[in-house]
């Protein structure tokens, strides 16, 4: 039997407990809504700088869900959102931004690595200022996903919808700038992409929809055109340089391990061997897609590794508490369920997550350094 048909067994005929079937529309709810101080936390918790000029990087944008949103479903009727403390505690000034974590996001440390800015914009922000917008926005959104369904049943901004934003942005920008430095911005602009795992997490496997009409192999590869034909979409509009984040462990996100591990608080592995194999695929489709969208560098980035290492050996990145996260109980709290009245830990850089689905601080920047040298290649390839 092939694994992707054990995965479709297994999801199909577990029978439900009791704790399931009570916290169901919570996990479609919390699921929904996913996956810094002033000095920026290092691997090891110390406080210093990231920023470092490798190369002549114009812009950073960033497109899919809560691992990459800064803050655009704050301006969206949508109850999703993380524009409230204990959210954003850690961040500068202290202030709640609609980041789903306490502090920065991958994408925000990108942008300081490369000595654009300390942190990178949601779209929506009216208040935004040309240099902002020049130098990269993001237009992610929580909860969204690469079916569209998986947007449409969280009332947030659709993988599709996020490119019209886009094509949008270039309009007004060439109209301020002109359409050579806008050339400009476009040829050295860094694309980065993170969306998929909601559709899985807060669509399939909670969801009758989508599983009467695929098998979980004939799933992934429906999430996978959608991606493709994402990529198409963007590079039709002049992205070049593009990076694809991968799906994390699935089966080790808090709420996931509290609605599906009865009890056993331990990474649930069969919906991380789904993970898998959907990151095996995207992989494949990657090499072919680079060769048919012309002039594009194209890299797959595996956030599954080092996160699972991160749950696995805690102690070796700094690490204490795995399994839980650092907002309430840790267990189901996430969006509005991590609010201003929720007892939150200590030290959130001991946790490597900070609610029940989304990584702290900590946890993104270790997971930036992780990248580093796969950043330097990818940004140096293209000089």
């Amino acid at each position: 039997m092939r694994s992707s048909d054990y995965m479709a067994d297994e999801i199909s005929t577990k029978k439900p407990n009791c704790l399931f079937s009570q916290s169901l529309v919570l996990l479609i709810f919390l699921l929904a809504l996913a996956s810094s101080c002033q000095g920026l936390l290092q691997a090891d918790g110390s406080s210093a700088a990231v920023k470092q000029n490798v190369t002549r990087v114009s812009a950073v944008f960033a497109f899919g869900d809560s691992t990459l949103d800064s803050g655009n479903n704050n301006y969206l009727v949508t109850p999703y959102k993380s524009d409230f403390l204990p959210y954003g505690k850690d961040f500068f000034g202290h202030k709640p931004t609609g980041r789903f974590t306490n502090g920065r996001l991958l994408t925000d440390f990108a942008a300081s690595y490369v000595g654009l800015k300390e942190e990178v914009p949601a779209y929506l922000d009216p208040s935004l200022s040309l240099d902002d917008l020049i130098t990269g926005v993001c237009f992610a959104s929580a909860g969204s996903g690469f079916d569209p369904l998986t947007a449409g049943i969280n009332e947030v901004i659709p993988m599709a919808e996020q490119i019209d934003y886009f094509r949008d942005y270039l309009s007004r920008i060439e109209l301020q700038v002109g359409p050579d430095r806008m050339d400009k911005i476009m040829n050295n602009a860094v694309f980065i992409i993170s969306s998929g795992t909601n559709d899985f997490a807060a669509n399939y496997i909670p969801l009758p929809i989508r599983k009467k009409m695929f098998s979980i192999a004939d799933y992934q590869n429906f999430v996978l055109q959608n991606l493709l034909e994402f990529l198409q979409g963007i590079h039709k509009l002049g992205a070049r340089k593009m990076a694809v984040v991968g799906l994390p462990p699935v089966g080790c996100l808090p709420v996931i391990i509290t609605l599906f591990g009865f009890g056993d608080r331990k990474c649930i592995e069969a919906f991380n061997s789904m993970s898998i194999i959907y990151n095996n695929k995207l992989k494949d489709l990657l090499q072919k897609a680079s060769t048919v969208l012309q002039g594009t560098q194209l890299i797959y980035v595996d956030v599954f590794t080092p996160l699972y290492d991160f749950i696995l050996s805690p102690n070796k990145y700094g690490f204490e508490e795995t399994t839980v996260g650092c907002c309430g109980t840790g267990m189901v709290e996430a969006g509005l369920a991590c609010n201003a009245n929720s007892l939150v830990c200590v030290d959130a850089s001991k946790y490597v997550f900070w609610d029940s689905i989304h990584p702290t601080e900590k946890t993104y920047l270790t997971l930036f350094n992780y990248f580093k040298p796969l950043i330097d290649n990818f940004l140096e390839s293209s000089n």
